[in-house]
């Protein structure tokens, strides 16, 4: 009985102190306000408390308070019933003047401890044009007559972390609307993406309801909302431009200037297309230093790690080594690393998994290569260390690492048989087949002259010129075919059209698979990958101008170049605004596959 009142007392004591570590006593107020604009300044806490304290707010009129609230929620989850009360103290406030305003943290007394809650800044401007009975009219101003919402009141940026990158270093992009307080906006419509043309890209997943918080932009408050997030990885050096982002918002506007009592009855309102577009921003992107050995395209602050499952096996046992690179960078970028395998093990292409998450930071996770290998033989054998280099572009510097010395112990097997083991034959024994003892064998054979010699005779010298002229001809085509294989664009061109179809073939799997996304950027994969092969150009230096301008001088039917850049922007459009493709999946693989064959047979 004592056992267990004691038992039941330490489960109870830490459940005590959890729930007393579960006080939450929070301030919260606007980040923005203008001069003369009324405020709430909110304190919330989840337990009843005493002697709030305020702290100084003599930067700022109390117009009243405090006024104290308590809410009271209930749910039940699988027979489990949740109770929590919401205690709030409210004070209204108005700024005085301009400026940025630090609150220090209030504190409050519950159950005989003092907790403290979060300090708040709030940025002072200067006075609004006013809202209220002025507004619809302040919004007719903002509007000139054709409908069109002035650029002060409703804007569109992309805004970057940073400008000034080496290559393969990640860049957050997001684009942010603008809207003035007298601009009320009801939906939004015809999203053009930019291509984010030299650039290799992640999205970063934001709520599909966008939410709006008040941010001061040239002295002046707007609500700011996030449309997009991506992370830019930049592919090559130079001055790179980002397209403009635009989008089509649909304004709610009042016809007439002066404002009825009757007008919210009778609905004296039109909604007007307001077509914003961002300014384009440019991004110079710097070359890595000389690389080290060991490097396979990392950037970022990665870490790298090697492992083997096991090092004593046995002949013809299958092990595995693994190489994990983590951290936060190009992670999806690096290439698998070489690795110095004995002669006499059989290895097997490396599988590749990744575990990766695009947040605001960044691109972060783990990416793994794991190497199967089969020792063939048995004997001691060493795997040499395992150089990886990653640039961090934080320092500037290379970042070099090297994995311990890999020394295994293969033991023979069970399924290993005697042999000799020439250079010609590494991994496979010499049997003998048959029997011990050879009889002789019996029964009728045909016989011939002794005389009678192959040498001289007609067939010989028929099949002595005929190994000549085979001779001849293998020397001709070998000779042609070292040509051919010497003019590495020749050869790629040649084979274009092989590479594009096998990818497309990749795109009817993930089709018949109803992956979309994997499909829509295999067709795109196919298309540039097919150009930058054909029309000699880098995929990376690739778009849709210099790819049209180089498709026109190859003599390429207009309609046929006009159907390829609708099936691109189709593609694009699918993954980012769904709503702009035009037609079917399946319609457009089909379209991919008949404009594959016209470019094939018109690009000279």
């Amino acid at each position: 009985m004592v056992k267990r009142l004691l038992f039941t007392l330490l489960l109870l004591i830490p459940a005590f102190f959890a729930e007393a570590d579960a006080v939450k006593f929070t301030m919260s107020g606007p980040n923005a306000v203008s001069v003369g604009e009324q405020f709430r300044l909110s304190f919330v806490s989840n337990e009843r408390g005493t002697d709030l304290k305020l702290p100084d707010i003599s930067n700022f009129d109390v117009l009243m308070g405090p006024s104290s609230s308590t809410s009271f929620s209930s749910q039940t989850i699988n027979g489990v019933v949740t109770q929590s009360y919401t205690y709030s103290y409210i004070y209204i406030l108005r700024a005085k003047e301009e400026g940025t305003f630090t609150i220090r943290p209030a504190s409050i007394t519950i159950d005989g401890k003092v907790y403290e809650s979060n300090e708040l800044t709030i940025e002072v401007v200067k006075e609004q044009r006013s809202q209220g009975a002025t507004g619809s009219q302040q919004q007719q101003q903002s509007a000139t007559p054709s409908g069109t919402i002035s650029k002060e009141d409703l804007f569109v940026k992309v805004e970057l972390d940073k400008s000034n990158v080496f290559r393969g270093e990640q860049i957050i992009a997001t684009v942010k609307i603008y809207v003035s307080p007298e601009v009320p906006i009801t939906s939004f419509d015809d999203v053009k993406i930019p291509s984010y043309a030299g650039f290799w890209t992640q999205e970063i997943q934001i709520p599909n309801q966008i939410s709006f918080s008040r941010e001061v932009y040239n002295n002046k408050i707007y609500q700011v909302g996030v449309l997009k997030k991506t992370i830019l990885f930049p592919q090559q050096t130079g001055r790179i431009t980002v397209d403009p982002f635009e989008i089509t918002c649909m304004v709610r506007q009042q016809i007439r200037q002066q404002r009825s009592f009757f007008d919210d009855f009778f609905d004296n309102y039109r909604t007007i297309q307001a077509k914003v577009v961002s300014d384009p921003v440019n991004i110079n992107v710097k070359e890595l230093p000389s690389r080290p050995d060991g490097f396979y395209g990392g950037v970022g602050n990665l870490n790298f790690a090697a492992t083997i499952d096991k090092q004593q096996l046995k002949s013809n046992e299958a092990a595995t080594l693994k190489i994990t690179v983590s951290g936060s960078g190009n992670l999806r970028l690096i290439d698998a690393p070489e690795i110095e395998f004995p002669v006499d093990f059989e290895v097997y292409d490396p599988k590749t998994n990744e575990s990766l998450n695009a947040t605001n930071n960044g691109l972060n996770g783990t990416k793994t290569f794991e190497y199967l290998f089969i020792p063939r033989f048995a004997g001691d054998y060493t795997i040499p260390p395992i150089k990886f280099a990653s640039f961090n572009p934080a320092t500037g510097q290379f970042k070099q690492q090297q994995s311990q010395e890999f020394v295994l112990s293969v033991e023979k097997g069970s399924d290993e048989q005697s042999a000799t083991v020439t250079s010609a034959y590494s991994k496979e024994n010499l049997r003998l087949i048959g029997q011990d003892i050879r009889y002789i064998k019996q029964g009728k054979y045909k016989l011939k002259e002794k005389e009678a010699l192959f040498f001289g005779s007609t067939a010989f010298y028929l099949i002595y010129l005929g190994a000549l002229l085979a001779f001849a001809i293998i020397v001709l085509v070998y000779r042609k075919k070292l040509k051919e294989n010497a003019n590495v664009q020749l050869l790629r061109n040649k084979k274009a059209n092989k590479v594009a179809r096998k990818r497309l073939k990749v795109a009817a799997t993930h089709l018949k698979n109803n992956k979309k996304e994997e499909f829509y950027e295999a067709v795109l994969k196919a298309f540039w990958g097919y150009l930058s092969d054909k029309l000699s150009i880098p995929v990376a230096d690739l778009n849709r101008v210099n790819a049209t301008e180089a498709l026109k001088k190859r003599q390429v039917e207009t309609e046929a170049i006009e159907e390829f850049i609708h099936i691109v922007d189709n593609c694009e459009y699918a993954r980012y605004a769904p709503s702009a493709v035009e037609g079917t999946i399946e319609e457009i693989y089909q379209k991919a596959v008949k404009l594959m064959g016209k470019l094939e047979k018109q690009i000279r």
